[in-house]
């Protein structure tokens, strides 16, 4: 119960924020995956060097679904 309270909240406090709020934070949390995918592709696959890590990155989000 607390939670689903917790989630209403939450969604009422989005709301409320500007478009030009809700796009920072969307762009925010883009790159943050980007970055999370970049040092997991890093960790298993240390033998690889930047360049193919970069091109693997775009190809993974070229080709991400929802």
């Amino acid at each position: 119960m607390l939670m689903k309270i917790e989630n209403e909240i939450e969604k009422n406090r989005f709301k409320k924020f500007s478009p030009q709020k809700k796009l920072d934070l969307s762009m925010q949390l883009y790159y943050s995956a980007k970055e999370l995918k970049r040092a997991t592709l890093k960790q298993f696959h240390p033998e690889w060097n930047d360049t193919k890590i970069d091109k693997e990155v775009k190809r993974i989000f070229l080709h991400a679904r929802t």
